[in-house]
Parts: structure tokens; C-alpha cells; sequence
């Protein structure tokens, strides 16, 4: 496992824990398709169909102990072209899943973004 995908799920196992410590009920993770993947696919406490992109970054020091490039924030990875293949997949992963939607409140994607 390299140090990104190690990092990578770090942050999906501590996002699925504040998650649940919201009272969301984990459905399932790392669901992926051809055209891309989901990190984590839940329902919020009010039972809303909700798919969570998880961004992670590690931060970097200098050796003289600075922190490298302190604005860059890991919510900053989430490009237009990410949210709409995210978009996709949770569309076609809802479309397939109809029992998991509660028709007055649809879904809805939710970004973690963890330092």
C-alpha cells in the first residue's frame, strides 16, 4: 500500500467514525464502478441517501520544521471534473438503489475534508 492510498483510508476510517458518531448508518464504502468510486455511501440521521467524498492530506514540514504550502486545504482536491463524477456515479448507484431514497428527501453528496 502506498503512503497516499494508506493515508486515503486513514481518513475514510476516521470520516466513517465522526459519521457515525453523528448517528449516520454506514452503508457502504469504496463502491466503485468503471467511471469511478465512491468513498463512503450512508443515510444521515433523518435517513437521507448521502454519498461522502473523503479528502485527505498529510501535512508537509520542511526539515527546518515550517509548514509546506499552509493554504492549501485537502477540500481544495475537490475539482469541478471530481464533483461531477462523483455526481455521476451517485446518480446511477441511486438510480439503482430506490429503496434507499426516502422520496421527499432525496440525496445528496457531502465532501469530509481531513487534515
Amino acid at each position: 500500500m502506498t503512503q497516499k492510498s494508506e493515508t486515503g483510508k486513514i481518513g475514510e476510517d476516521l470520516a466513517c467514525r465522526f459519521l457515525r458518531d453523528q448517528g449516520y448508518r454506514i452503508i457502504d464504502r469504496n463502491f466503485k464502478r468503471t467511471f469511478g468510486e465512491l468513498d463512503i455511501i450512508c443515510q444521515d440521521p433523518d435517513r437521507t441517501l448521502v454519498f461522502v467524498e473523503v479528502k485527505t492530506m498529510r501535512p508537509f514540514y520542511t526539515s527546518s520544521g515550517n509548514l509546506v504550502n499552509p493554504q492549501l486545504k485537502p477540500e481544495d482536491q475537490m475539482s469541478r471534473s471530481k464533483f461531477i463524477k462523483t455526481a455521476k456515479i451517485a446518480a446511477a448507484y441511486a438510480a439503482s438503489n430506490k429503496n434507499l431514497i426516502q422520496e421527499d428527501r432525496g440525496w445528496r453528496i457531502d465532501l469530509v475534508a481531513i487534515s
